[in-house]
């Protein structure tokens, strides 16, 4: 009676979890994708009946995504979605870039365990696989998930749960993620061509913390996350047909 118990409980647990994830998900993406206008208030019961959800795991996912910043209370009660300027985008690619140089620093000074220097190694290898001849036979979607691996490992080579979790946290800032301006953009070149300076500069950090470089790893840790305010700004200054492509860029005012 009682394993039959814990096992209900488990199968509650689960079912309850993907709801939740399904919420969360489901709500980002329709966020992001311009489902919404910012400012506009959200409204549970179309929510629920829209993802296919109940409203308790929906809760859980609007006050998770009013943490990460997309979402804020409004005073008559539930949330809105926010609004950013080009300068809120800029400030959050700053911080991740602060706190990753942080990480890319601490992991200089303190040393790199051999086991971690050659799975983060192993992976710069494998995203050299993603490049050919021609930019445009680049394996672009594989890059984009391999460069998300590449900053996780990056924030844990010091060591330092607290640090990790940090960058972490900064990652899911509105727009500040490694890969924001780069999903589903495969066919635009500029973008492509930029990743090749951005797997330059991979190898360099890496290279700075195996040598003991604390200050050229931080250094170089900072720069390349000002890649993606490269990305942001060729779509606002060069090629604005780009802002209903990339996700989250309809919420940007200028």
């Amino acid at each position: 009676m009682e394993r039959e118990m814990v096992a209900e409980k488990r199968t509650v647990d689960r079912k309850r979890d993907s709801q939740a994830l399904k919420g969360l998900l489901g709500v980002r993406d329709l966020v992001l994708g311009g489902g919404v206008s910012p400012g506009e208030r959200l409204s549970e019961v179309w929510l629920a009946e829209k993802l296919g959800i109940s409203r308790t795991p929906l809760r859980a996912a609007l006050a998770r995504l009013e943490q990460e910043g997309l979402l804020e209370q409004i005073p008559s009660g539930g949330y809105a979605v926010r609004g950013f300027t080009t300068a809120d985008v800029f400030d959050a690619i700053e911080l991740r870039g602060v706190l990753e140089g942080t990480a890319a620093r601490l992991a200089a000074e303190r040393g790199v365990t051999p086991a971690k220097l050659k799975a983060i190694k192993g992976l710069i290898l494998e995203l050299d696989k993603c490049f050919r001849d021609r930019p445009e036979d680049m394996l672009f979607d594989q890059y984009v998930e391999l460069n998300a691996e590449f900053h996780s490992m990056l924030a844990g080579l010091a060591g330092s749960e607290m640090m990790r979790r940090e960058v972490e946290r900064a990652t899911q800032l509105p727009f500040a993620s490694p890969s924001a301006f780069l999903e589903k953009q495969e066919d635009v070149l500029a973008f492509r061509l930029s990743l090749v300076h951005a797997q330059r500069q991979h190898r360099d950090i890496v290279s700075a913390i195996e040598m003991r470089e604390g200050t050229r790893a931080e250094a170089l840790a900072r720069e390349h996350a000002r890649l993606a305010r490269h990305n942001l700004e060729f779509v606002m200054e060069e090629d604005r047909s780009l802002i209903t492509r990339v996700p989250g860029l309809t919420l940007i005012s200028t």
